[in-house]
């Protein structure tokens, strides 16, 4: 098998080969592979249309991983693919979809010949991505390849069933979406208390089927209910949330390939540093507040600490310190202010925050639904036991203030070759438009062109990491953070390094920022 090694960050590699069979077969042996350690920590191996993702936990491990894929690739076998599980799934479709008539003129067929189609043979689950339990079907009809829809729709329902290209879906949960909607169904693609929680599986078969009636109501998208009730017994009650307070850990890395990104905190740094001062072990439970505005009552003492964008904190109307320890005894009651600068604070307390894990993590994923819901006034927040250890950092320096451009360094991304000329990217101012959330930040400039060969090319879906400069055919670069969706279809030009993922985490709407070439600043 002939392949191509693309770099995508500090932690991951893109493999692009010859088409789905032999990305399937690369993804099967990679995955192999790495249950046995032969990659070290491995976060995510992730299928696409014509490429897989491999990502790492430890960013020096990725040169003996590329020596690795390289020896691989040569011995591998399109043909080598899973041949799935011995029964097909059989999901029950009312093709009752608003593009069922457009289909039927696009093919050439009745609406009655386009449904004898897609119920005639079965498909198979190529790979995930988009949204928890999406899955990317093939080996359907040839006659049912339609292009996307020439204007995405703003909200597709959870159920749908769509076609576009050589691929057939089901969009789990609501969502944006460009496919020809050709029905509905009723199954729960997605269920987090579930093992595997995808209902369809990479290499797995479908059979559509079609009925007349609904069925009941399953819950298209159970994303674990147990996490969003909040423990009643807490030792400190929201009495307001501001703008956008989440809980966040370091994440939930490995389901990329069934569309759950890792997310975690935006400001990984500022998080971790949260957790240290008041002795926690990492990965423990902590609070991201946007644009500050959160006020906690204690019901019983505790140890906190702040970090990240400077919120002026007090108790009871005192100022206390802020990225150091802050005491709260009961009844006492701390505030939060807006910040002057920077976005994001957090707040972490000794012994973490007691929250039910969706898929091993307490972290609130804005795109998928995944975690705990957004914190509300009232809400009563549990903490565990507090490490019985002393700190051996009682206060950190203050970080000086932003400059009046931040500059954010770059990785080559796998498709930086698309750029016409890379010093647009490089060589440019860019302000950051009021478009800009835990999914990805939108900038604002003059747009980025690319090689004359490549205008109007698309690329078939691949996986993303988080960082990725993403360039839409407007030329306009997106940035994907924290809750990004897992695959996308448009050329990632470079990828931020963790440092300047950190720095973006903390700029405002409006802010202006230069990129620079990694290489030149890092080592």
């Amino acid at each position: 098998m002939d392949g191509r090694l693309l770099p995508c960050g500090e932690r991951a590699l893109l493999i692009e080969v010859d088409g789905l069979d032999a990305a399937i077969a690369l993804r099967t042996a990679l995955a192999s592979l790495a249950g046995r350690g032969a990659f070290g920590a491995v976060r995510d191996v992730v299928p696409a249309a014509t490429t897989v993702l491999l990502s790492v936990d430890d960013p020096d491990s990725l040169t003996g991983v590329r020596d690795a894929v390289t020896a691989l690739l040569p011995g591998l076998d399109p043909a080598t693919g899973p041949t799935g599980r011995d029964e097909p799934v059989e999901i029950d479709v009312r093709y009752d979809g608003e593009d069922l008539a457009e289909v039927a003129r696009l093919t050439g067929l009745t609406p009655d010949e386009v449904i004898a189609a897609h119920t005639g043979r079965d498909w198979t689950v190529a790979f995930g991505g988009f949204a928890p339990g999406f899955a990317y079907l093939v080996d359907g009809d040839e006659r049912l390849q339609v292009p996307r829809r020439a204007e995405p729709r703003t909200r597709v329902p959870p159920g749908a069933v769509g076609l576009a290209g050589p691929f057939s879906g089901i969009y789990p949960r609501a969502s944006p979406g460009g496919w020809q909607l050709i029905g509905s169904t009723d199954v729960t693609l997605w269920d987090a208390d579930r093992t595997p929680p995808a209902l369809l599986q990479p290499g797995g078969r479908v059979r559509f089927r079609a009925v007349d009636q609904k069925g009941p109501d399953r819950g298209l998208d159970k994303l674990d209910q147990r996490a969003a009730s909040l423990d009643r017994r807490g030792a400190l009650t929201v009495l307001a949330a501001g703008p956008l307070t989440l809980f966040v850990d370091e994440g939930r890395p490995g389901y990329a390939a069934v569309g759950v990104s890792a997310s975690g905190a935006a400001d990984r740094a500022s998080y971790r540093l949260a957790n240290r001062l008041v002795g926690n072990p990492s990965g423990a439970a902590a609070l991201e507040i946007t644009l500050g505005g959160l006020a906690l009552r204690a019901a019983s003492s505790c140890l906190l600490a702040i970090t990240g964008a400077d919120c002026s904190p007090t108790v009871d109307g005192r100022p206390v310190t802020h990225a150091g320890p802050v005491y709260l005894r009961p009844g006492q009651t701390l505030r939060l202010g807006v910040p002057s600068a920077r976005l994001r604070s957090y707040l972490a307390v000794a012994g973490g925050f007691e929250v039910p894990p969706a898929l091993g993590s307490a972290s609130s994923d804005t795109l998928s639904g995944l975690g705990p819901p957004r914190l509300t006034a009232g809400d009563r927040l549990a903490v565990g036991a507090a490490p019985i250890r002393l700190l051996n950092v009682d206060s950190v320096p203050r970080a000086p203030l932003p400059e009046a451009e931040r500059r954010l360094d770059v990785l080559p991304g796998p498709r930086s070759d698309w750029l016409a000329d890379p010093s647009e990217l490089f060589g440019r101012r860019w302000r950051l438009s009021e478009h800009s959330d835990r999914v990805g930040v939108r900038v604002l400039g003059e747009p980025l062109r690319r090689r004359p060969e490549l205008a109007g090319r698309e690329l078939p879906s691949e996986p993303m990491v988080r960082g990725s400069i993403q360039v839409p055919p407007d030329g306009r670069p997106v940035i994907f953070g924290a809750d990004h969706p897992v695959t996308g279809g448009y050329p990632v030009v470079g990828v931020l390094t963790e440092a300047a993922n950190d720095a973006l985490a903390q700029a405002r709407p409006g802010d202006w920022v230069r990129f620079r070439r990694a290489e030149q600043h890092l080592g």
